[in-house]
């Protein structure tokens, strides 16, 4: 029995949403990299960051949420389960994932699951037609509060991984500058263990194994379920942007259990608090990009100092705790305002090398680090 289960949970791992979160993902790193060296020529982190962090980052809650709705008994419906794979995937491969927050992910796939069963419309896999589905208040309320924890999770991964996701891309100034703003695009996989009602996936999937509850059957699928992020810093420092849009959007993921829970009151609620969450998620992305396009750019040049773009991994420069959006005012002793000023200053000692760099509140510190041989011959520097 146990290992009729695990057959049939690998069974599962036909949804091609599965495969096509893990080509995103290559696909992510492979284009940023092409772009960092070709304007930067060099990358910046390794290539394959995207694709390592595609599960790691949100494992954990992966296995909280899958313990926590199945012990709660969140029942969701295997044919929104269906739209759900068919909107996500269409999303991905689209590469927009301005429009990747699970909240719109899952009102997408009750409109579509919607559209095709009040038009006839039929979707043919082979083994069975989507035609999908009439909207039922029972299973509004599971998928509204799978998917506010889905978008508070969302917004966790955003203050945790935005900066890190940030790649920088250069622009030039309305004076002819060449300045700096930060890309953003990460995607995440969260494998969920969710409960479907078992005469639904009997239909499908007849050899599935269930379980019974009174004369219910229910069975257990593992969801690929996906999310993703887009963002752009310019006026704000990543590292400063980040936490703080991360915040309202988990904030906004409790804002919409809490708006779900009335449902039991009110069942129309649990669709009302997908609408004001989708909604509330689109402000929360508007205003962002209204408030980082207006405005000077955080990192540009500097009359001060050279500025820091960013920093090469394992390097000399990231050893000396030098970060994006920091000036660099002395090296070796040599005031430096310029990119050639800085690296003939770095060989006036190329075994040793001192900075004097003003962080991000202006204030001045030291920093000095030994040159190895094996070390890169311009620190690990990207600056302006």
């Amino acid at each position: 029995m146990v290992m009729e289960a695990l057959l049939d949970i690998g069974r599962f791992f036909v949804n091609p949403l599965l495969y096509i979160a893990l080509l995103a993902a290559i696909l992510l790193g492979y284009f940023r990299v092409k772009k960092e060296r070709k304007l930067f020529r060099t990358r910046i982190v390794w290539g394959w960051r995207e694709f390592g962090h595609l599960m790691k980052d949100g494992i954990l809650y992966a296995l909280i949420f899958s313990v926590l709705f199945s012990a709660i008994g969140l029942t969701v419906s295997l044919e929104w389960l269906v739209a759900l794979s068919l909107v996500s995937a269409a999303v991905v491969i689209s590469g927009i994932y301005y429009l990747a927050s699970f909240v719109y992910l899952a009102l997408g796939a009750i409109g579509l699951g919607w559209l095709l069963a009040n038009y006839g419309w039929t979707i043919p896999f082979g083994v069975f037609d989507f035609s999908g589905y009439a909207v039922a208040w029972n299973w509004l309320l599971p998928v509204a509060l799978i998917t506010g924890a889905m978008v508070f999770l969302e917004g966790r991964l955003v203050v945790r991984r935005g900066e890190e996701a940030s790649s920088p891309r250069l622009q030039k100034t309305s004076r002819g500058l060449t300045a700096v703003f930060y890309k953003a695009k990460r995607l995440w996989l969260i494998p969920l263990l969710l409960v479907v009602p078992g005469d639904l996936l009997e239909a499908y999937l007849p050899y599935w194994p269930q379980f019974t509850i009174g004369s219910t059957g229910f069975s257990f699928i593992l969801f690929p379920a996906v999310i993703g992020f887009q963002g752009k810093a310019r006026r704000t420092l990543p590292a400063y942007l980040y936490p703080q849009l991360g915040t309202r959007i988990w904030m906004l993921g409790l804002l919409i259990i809490l708006l779900a829970l009335f449902s039991y009151l009110w069942q129309p609620m649990a669709l009302a608090a997908l609408l004001a969450g989708a909604i509330g998620r689109m402000v929360l992305s508007i205003i962002a990009l209204i408030n980082e396009n207006k405005g000077n750019h955080a990192v540009a040049p500097q009359t001060t100092g050279v500025m820091i773009v960013d920093v090469l991994a394992d390097s000399p420069a990231e050893k000396m705790g030098l970060v994006r959006g920091e000036i660099i005012r002395k090296v070796n002793g040599l005031t430096v305002t310029n990119e050639a000023e800085l690296y003939e200053a770095i060989q006036v000692n190329a075994a040793h090398c001192r900075l004097e760099v003003l962080d991000h509140n202006k204030e001045m510190r030291l920093r000095q680090h030994v040159i190895f041989r094996h070390d890169h011959y311009r620190l690990g520097l990207i600056v302006v």
